[in-house]
């Protein structure tokens, strides 16, 4: 299979879907790989290690996406990406479509195999291609969180952590999956009174045997995810309904009564957000205020640490792009049930049903097209 890498052009988006050890993988079970010039260069990533690991250069994105059988991205494709897509061809990258209807709508007339990442399932259940940058959104939007707590930042001037005398800023981690386990953890190193809710009982005891007095774990209701908030320095949203848009937890009127400069960081806004005021922003303007609130909802989070961030997302999808090139997509899926759950748009169809019950499509299961 000719397999084609173009560069991401998201907003301030320096990951690339392969690295030259992932290409290397490919070419390894005798498949072709066309990167585009300079995909990998802002994180290091030499054009001359991509022709040492057998692939081939092609001078633009229209020549990868042209020639390409498959196209492995990062992030979801931009407009005039989605337009260069055709039908039958695979895209494998995150797509995140419950809350974007344009972009569904393109995909769909577009024809291609569409496989997102984040909707792909684990053997034992989970996400585990979501995980990896999960766990660096989960560690991001605490640092993040503490950054714009700085006065300068149109925070209300708190250190996270506290001094001697003063007391230690009070952290909302809303979620218990990996988000939420990855923010604790940051949060409680940092030094600050943590709460994490979530509705998994199980979970928040398997923190409190791990983190102990150390941490405040809550059962997410109405009333304690109000009470949390409405006493929170710093709130992060790590909830998350598989494929699905994410829900409102945190409603426009808790916002408005919570203290002035507090923080929101809302990690779930790839899946629309979990606060009621969240809008997604980029890594160039990262903020907004609303009431007093700093709400900062940066869509790809994890894309600030780029380089880390793409080494961790191959070491997950690799595995699966190998399938796909070796078998083909029919065959793959119908081999792999978890990766069965990945396809979200194939053949002009909605396959995902959470996306088609969330945007008012018809919804085609992914065995009819695997018959």
């Amino acid at each position: 299979m000719l397999i084609g890498l173009p560069k991401e052009i998201k907003n301030h988006e320096y990951r690339v879907g392969l690295t030259p050890a992932s290409v290397r993988e490919l070419t390894h079970h005798g498949h072709q790989v066309l990167v585009q010039s300079g995909a990998g260069a802002d994180i290091g990533l030499s054009d001359a290690q991509y022709l040492a690991a057998g692939a081939t250069l092609a001078a633009d994105a229209a020549q990868v996406f042209a020639a390409a059988e498959m196209i492995v991205k990062v992030k979801e494709p931009q407009s005039h990406e989605c337009a260069m897509l055709r039908p039958g061809q695979i895209l494998y990258t995150y797509l995140h479509l419950a809350p974007d209807p344009a972009q569904t709508a393109a995909l769909v007339k577009s024809g291609a195999v569409c496989i997102a990442y984040e909707t792909i399932t684990g053997p034992g259940g989970g996400l585990p291609l979501l995980a990896p940058m999960s766990e660096v959104a989960g560690r991001m939007a605490v640092q993040a969180g503490a950054a714009h707590l700085e006065k300068s930042k149109g925070g209300m001037g708190v250190l996270l952590g506290g001094v001697p005398g003063v007391p230690a800023a009070h952290v909302v981690i809303l979620g218990a999956g990996v988000v939420g386990t990855h923010a604790l953890q940051m949060a409680v190193g940092m030094g600050a009174r943590v709460t994490v809710l979530d509705k998994n009982v199980d979970r928040l005891r398997q923190l409190d045997l791990v983190f102990g007095n150390r941490i405040n774990t809550l059962y997410s209701n109405a009333h304690s995810v109000e009470e949390a908030v409405l006493d929170a320095e710093l709130v992060v949203g790590g909830v998350l309904i598989p494929g699905a848009a994410a829900p409102k937890l945190v409603t426009r009127s808790m916002i408005s009564r919570m203290k002035k400069g507090a923080v929101v960081v809302d990690v779930a806004i790839d899946q629309g957000g979990c606060f009621e005021t969240s809008h997604a922003t980029t890594h160039a303007e990262p903020t907004y205020v609303v009431d007093g609130v700093v709400h900062y909802c940066v869509a790809n989070m994890p894309g600030a640490v780029a380089r880390t961030s793409t080494f961790a997302l191959n070491n997950a999808t690799i595995a699966h792009a190998l399938t796909l090139a070796d078998k083909g997509w029919q065959q793959a899926l119908r081999d792999n049930p978890d990766l069965k759950n990945g396809l979200n748009v194939a053949n002009g169809q909605v396959t995902y049903e959470a996306v088609a019950n969330t945007l008012g499509y018809a919804y085609m299961a992914a065995d009819s097209l695997l018959d």
